[in-house]
């Protein structure tokens, strides 16, 4: 990276001009509120995010156990520096595999449903299949994917502070917390009520909300956009990719390659130029040398930043779904609102029949199409009408409850969908900032070695002598 005093990235913003500005990277130098404890002010945002203190991780030294069995895994050793409370040892290590991360995430998506939880690393079946998940190449890709994992865990206000994240850095008996955790969760289980079942029964995929709040719809066009550029530019990097160094020859678009043919075809000249045999060869071999640049920083820059787009990528779309499930207790409230006016009607419907004024209740011609209906039935006698009435009055009740239920986990929700935004925020230009700084250091030490390389070929071609 370039020298801290030349940060040429200061002037830059990711769609958040009014977020105060916090660079969980800078968590150890006293600056930001990753540092020290935010107190409460009654002249702040309520809905900005508090940070109680810094949390920085690391994941490395992948090791396989039990190499020798069946049952054979890759663990990991995750460390961390904090000044977090809820810790008992600022320097808290320990060693985990895969199957631990999972453990983690689902329960913290679970545990906090509001949380922008991000998504791990995909499980790669073919080298499952082929025993490739043991190479040293697949281990670093995968402990590079972990330790991104839990930056950005670490990153987040309340997911830092998780008794969970502390058992999975603190605890020397993880498997025993594990079934603790699931049998005596933090959050409070309860049974399925009047408000799921409703739900459920009303609500389908095709749902939307009918009273859209304008900030949940300007931060679903930005999470569009986002998507759309990081999309654009795995695609295009992609590209370049290919066409520098795909690794087929035979596609015709391996640049590598064909410097490397070129590299051959001139040493071969260089024998036929018995004069210049000499200065032909040292150009060839500057020629596989700029090869080998090529291939080098492929792996060493595009690669990892075509991996990191990838990850921003699903990163993102674990915040598009807290903004989703945001709609959906929206969609709740709206749904219930509307189920109980429709009872209320039918319970005055029955209140107007009953008093002799069913044609002045102004409930129209379906209201008299039921009574009609119910004489012909039956069904139209007081003493049914006001039986329906009581049980109507006790859903009403027991709606009207589930209706102020639903309207305050939904105002709960968006306030804290609120501060989720801008915790993404902040995460999304930290890592933006470094993985735009690793490719610009990459391609500053790419164009170094070729000048260095092509700079030392000049004097010896220029010694060739040419007699005219």
């Amino acid at each position: 990276m370039l020298g801290d005093d030349e940060d040429v990235f200061d002037s830059v913003t990711w769609e958040s001009p009014n977020a105060p500005t916090y660079d969980p990277n800078e968590a150890l130098t006293s600056q930001g509120p990753g540092f020290r404890q935010t107190t409460f002010d009654a002249n702040e945002d309520p809905l900005q995010p508090k940070w109680e203190g810094h949390l920085i991780t690391s994941v490395r030294d992948p090791v396989k156990e039990l190499a020798e069995t069946k049952d054979a895994y890759v663990s990991y050793l995750v460390s961390a520096k904090t000044n977090l409370p809820i810790f008992s040892t600022p320097n808290p290590s320990s060693r985990r595999r895969f199957q631990d991360f999972v453990f983690l995430r689902e329960h913290l998506v679970r545990d906090f449903p509001a949380c922008v939880v991000p998504a791990l690393p995909e499980k790669h079946r073919l080298e499952y299949i082929t025993g490739d998940r043991f190479s040293p190449e697949f281990m670093e890709r995968r402990r590079l994917d972990l330790h991104r994992f839990l930056q950005r865990l670490a990153r987040h206000p309340t997911l830092q502070r998780s008794t969970l994240v502390r058992a999975f850095f603190e605890s020397t008996e993880w498997h025993v917390h594990m079934h603790q955790h699931v049998a005596h969760p933090p959050t409070n289980e309860h049974t399925q009520g009047l408000i799921d079942n409703i739900s459920d029964t009303l609500l389908n995929a095709f749902a939307r909300v009918r009273k859209p709040d304008e900030r949940f719809l300007t931060m679903r066009e930005n999470v569009d956009k986002f998507e759309e550029g990081l999309v654009l530019s795995e695609r295009l990097f992609s590209r370049v990719r290919g066409r520098t160094s795909d690794g087929n020859p035979e596609s015709g678009e391996d640049l590598t390659a064909d410097y490397h043919d070129l590299a051959v075809a001139v040493q071969g000249l260089g024998f036929l130029e018995s004069g210049i045999t000499d200065p032909l060869n040292h150009f060839s071999n500057t020629l596989l040398e700029f090869s080998a640049l090529l291939r080098h920083t492929t792996q060493t820059t595009t690669d990892p930043l075509l991996v990191h787009l990838h990850s921003l990528l699903t990163y993102s779309h674990a915040n598009r779904a807290v903004l989703k499930l945001r709609d959906q207790k929206q969609l709740d409230f709206e749904e219930l609102s509307d189920y109980l006016s429709g009872v209320t009607s039918e319970r005055d419907r029955l209140a107007a029949v009953i008093s002799g004024h069913a044609g002045s209740t102004g409930l129209g011609l379906g209201a008299y199409l039921k009574d009609r209906v119910d004489a012909i039935r039956g069904a139209d006698d007081d003493r049914s009408r006001v039986e329906k009435m009581r049980k109507l009055d006790l859903k009403i009740k027991e709606l009207q409850d589930a209706v102020t239920t639903a309207h305050e986990t939904s105002d709960a929700f968006s306030d804290e969908t609120l501060r989720e935004q801008t915790i993404f925020q902040y995460s999304k230009k930290s890592e933006m900032k470094e993985m735009l700084g690793n490719l610009a250091d990459g391609e500053i030490e790419f164009y170094k070695a070729a000048m260095e390389e092509w700079d030392r070929i000049i004097p010896v071609i220029q010694r060739i002598r040419v007699d005219v």
